[in-house]
Formats: structure tokens, sequence, C-alpha cells
């Protein structure tokens, strides 16, 4: 990755005309071929850029352009377009390439997989004497999330999500169905558990008897103990 800290101008044409006036600026140049352009705000958003696969030529000012004080001007064109970005540098500031290497990409954390190990293994979240009967249960139209046994008999199907919606509740009440129809299962009643749950989706559980659960992220990886909050 090339950064540099320069005072430049911009202008793109192509599918739409822009204009960047003289300004200093953050130019990013990346390994696959994008260039950006950024100002000291507007958080992670560039003021303009040129997405690969595209092209970058470095050449000298013209008589004219050097007359405004343009040193060099950078012409990025898209490969596969008439989209051009031309930047003409005035004074740079800082210029230096990195090695960033191979990135291994975003990982998020309490995502759904991570919540259904979490409550798998505080099964008794649903309730004092339930068991786990496992994870990913496989249905004829998908898996359930949780399939525990419930300690009055019968089992509970638990249906995970991040926040929690109509759609989800909608999925859970397709596995009840089905589920109900088993006789080695029924009676299964459903829990809907998320870390939030909308006012809409919790009313139509509510009218379809499933139960629901609001998981705390933190308090069930150990992270928020809550026998020491004040309140």
């Amino acid at each position: 990755m090339r950064l540099v800290v320069a005072r430049c101008s911009a202008r793109y044409t192509g599918r739409l005309t822009a204009h960047l006036p003289l300004a200093t600026r953050l130019l990013v140049v990346k390994a696959d071929g994008s260039v950006l352009l950024h100002s000291d705000g507007g958080s992670y958003k560039p003021l303009n850029w040129m997405s690969p696969p595209c092209s970058m030529a470095v050449g000298e000012p013209d008589a004219e352009a050097a007359e405004r004080g343009v040193t060099a001007v950078w012409t990025v064109q898209h490969q596969k377009s008439d989209d051009r970005l031309e930047i003409e540098l005035h004074e740079v500031q800082h210029d230096s390439a990195h090695d960033l290497g191979v990135d291994p990409g975003l990982v998020k954390d309490g995502v759904e997989a991570h919540l259904q190990e979490l409550l798998a293994a505080q099964i008794e979240l649903l309730g004092s004497g339930h068991s786990l009967v496992r994870r990913e249960y496989m249905t004829a139209i998908g898996p359930v999330d949780i399939l525990a046994r419930a300690p009055e008999g019968g089992h509970v199907a638990v249906e995970i999500k991040r926040r929690g919606d109509i759609d989800g509740v909608e999925q859970l009440t397709r596995y009840l169905d089905l589920l109900n129809r088993d006789p080695l299962l029924a009676p299964v009643r459903g829990v809907f558990a998320a870390q939030e749950i909308k006012p809409q989706a919790r009313v139509l559980a509510t009218d379809r008897s499933i139960g629901c659960l609001v998981l705390d992220y933190d308090a069930m990886r150990g992270v928020d103990d809550v026998s020491t909050r004040l309140f």
C-alpha cells in the first residue's frame, strides 16, 4: 500500500463528472489497483476513488499545468469503462509504501454461531431442568439451531438470531409445525432467542405461544459479571 500526503486537485470523468479543488489530502494506492482520495474527515469514506480493475500512470505536467505549480499528474483509467481519475499533485509532503501482507479478513464477534454455541453450553438459560439434545437438529426444511429436552416432557426448538424480527418467528413457526408431527418429539414448543427482539416479533411470538429469550452475549461469555452490577 502506498500512502501519499499532498496538495492536489482531482477530476473524475466518465459516467459522472466531479472536481476536487486544490487542497491537502491523503492519497491511497492499494495493491488491488484501487486509488482513493481522503480528506481529514468524513470517517472511512473517500472524497473520490477508482475501483479495480484499473491502471495508473504517472506523468509530467504540461507547460500550462507546470505554471500552476503542478509537479506530477496521476492518470487512473478504469479498464472496463471510460471512467478516468486525473490527479494533479502540487506539493508532496509524505510518500511511503508498506507491505501489509495477506489479510485474514474480518472476524465477527457475537454472530449467531457464537450465540448458538454459548446457549448450547448454558442450556439452563431456557429454564432449570432443560437438557441439550443437539445443535443444528436437521429437519426436511433446514436445521433447527438447538433442540432441547424439556423437564416436563417433550422438547424445545430454539431459533437464534442476533436481532430478532418477524421473519425469524415465521421460520421457527415452520420448524414447530414440522417437528410436532413427529410422535417421538411431540409436544415441541418454541423459543425465539436473540440479543435484541423487535416489538413486532415479540407480539407475533406471543400470539403463537412461542417463548422469547433475550441473550446477553457478554454475560454468556463471562465478560460481564452481573453480580458486580449496582443496578
